[in-house]
């Protein structure tokens, strides 16, 4: 049989540099807004719970704020459900240009909602109902943005490239966030941030969606997709095997889906415990000025895409099992010292030390997570799988910090639970990295 003829000879198209470096770009964007949305919504929690969860206990309304996020964490999976299927079925760059987009949109109309003192409890009711919105279109940039970034890029750099679109970009959305919350602070400063700068905080959704759109436009399918699209065509009369969410829940593949989700799960509720919580940490705890918990938080973003940034890399020459065990095991010891250590801390250097230290450790470990993901499945189930797994696992551990504002016993309370909470997950987290395979290589067979 022909090269022509026999679709298992088709070669993967080499892309240009220019090409796979679009690719990489649009991958590292598309992952940021998942943290830009989070770090929005963390830098004014405890006003959008005074406006949209009033409540007579200061700890009741944050923790309002904080359910008002996961309820965006609970619907993701279904995003990833969606936007996943459409990317394995019809491509990434179709199902990333339309959730990015509408992450941007839905950012900045949060800065139009009314309040509770102006409507009444119904503005509770439209905050969480585009949170809702929101929540199936960063379920849908997660579900494309690593792939196509992944799937663009060498063997020798895909280790790499995880730890940068991971941790890079979840540290870029970070480190936007914060920039936009320390120039909102100059424009707005004292009670005038409370009153109408944390709306400026949401507009600035509206930069995300154009600059997206900008990028864009000249991004190319990764070479992966194009192969089994051309397969596809070449084999016109073989039977379907299913759809992509069908086949992701069949015998075949959904033990590899709980494992991951395992993973998934220790990653994410580490991070929101870490890095996720250090501005109401900081804020509560060690009563930082705005100004200054902007500044450490800038250092933290640094910290975390370095951390992710060297974890990564160093999957690609020992294998992403060894990694993945032994930063959980770190994490394990290192995360409840850090958090005691950190409720004693008064000055600015000082907090910055620890929290750097904590971000570089929480981003670090899941530095290598999303191209182990990938190699677990092959490629027209690829976005699908990895986007749940991924989604799934971090829309329960996005609900971590609701439990703690919770179970506190107010803001002196919280760095104890906060340390009990960091081991237990990060535990679960070493359980997982134990019953994984290597997968390392495992794209190019898939």
């Amino acid at each position: 049989m022909s090269a022509i003829s026999d679709p298992e000879a088709l070669p993967l198209a080499v892309p240009t540099r220019r090409q796979t470096a679009l690719a990489a770009a649009a991958a590292l964007f598309g992952w940021s807004l998942d943290l830009f949305d989070l770090f929005i919504l963390l830098y004014v929690a405890p006003i959008v719970g005074r406006l949209f969860f009033p409540a007579t206990e200061p700890m009741l309304s944050l923790a309002g704020a904080y359910a008002a996020f996961a309820v965006t964490l609970l619907v993701r999976p279904l995003g990833s459900a969606l936007f996943g299927s459409y990317a394995d079925r019809k491509g990434r760059r179709r199902a990333l240009m339309i959730a990015v987009v509408g992450v941007g949109v839905c950012t900045a109309i949060f800065g139009l909602l009314p309040s509770v003192a102006q409507i009444g409890w119904s503005a509770s009711g439209l905050f969480l109902l585009f949170r809702l919105i929101q929540g199936l279109f960063v379920g849908g940039v997660v579900a494309s943005s690593h792939t196509i970034g992944t799937e663009s890029v060498p063997e020798r750099w895909r280790g790499l490239m995880s730890g940068v679109v991971g941790g890079g970009g979840s540290a870029m959305g970070g480190l936007f966030a914060s920039l936009v919350f320390y120039v909102v602070t100059l424009l707005a400063p004292g009670d005038a941030f409370a009153e109408w700068g944390w709306r400026l905080m949401f507009f600035s959704g509206l930069l995300t969606s154009v600059v997206g759109l900008l990028l864009f436009r000249h991004l190319q399918e990764s070479p992966a997709f194009k192969a089994a699209a051309r397969k596809k065509a070449l084999q016109p009369e073989t039977v379907v095997p299913g759809s992509p969410l069908r086949r992701l829940f069949a015998r075949r593949y959904a033990g590899i889906f709980f494992v991951n989700t395992i993973m998934t799960l220790g990653a994410g509720a580490g991070y929101y415990l870490t890095s996720g919580y250090l501005p109401t940490f900081l804020n509560l705890v060690n009563h930082a000025p705005g100004r200054v918990a902007a500044i450490v938080l800038i250092g933290a973003s640094v910290a975390a895409a370095a951390g992710a940034t060297l974890f990564g890399e160093i999957s690609q020459h020992v294998g992403r099992k060894p990694v993945l065990l032994w930063s959980g095991v770190t994490r394990v010891v290192a995360f409840p010292i850090l958090f005691l250590t950190l409720a004693k801390l008064t000055d600015m250097t000082s907090m910055a030390l620890c929290v750097m230290a904590i971000a570089f450790l929480a981003n670090g470990s899941y530095g290598p997570i999303l191209i182990f993901l990938n190699e677990r499945f092959p490629t027209d189930l690829r976005a699908t799988g990895t986007g749940l797994s991924w989604n799934v696992g971090f829309a329960i551990g996005g609900m971590m910090p609701t439990a703690v504002s919770l179970v506190s016993n107010g803001p002196e309370g919280l760095p104890m639970t906060l340390a009990i909470f960091a081991t237990a997950v990060s535990l679960l987290y070493v359980i997982g990295a134990l019953i994984i395979p290597e997968t390392k290589g495992n794209l190019e067979r898939g």
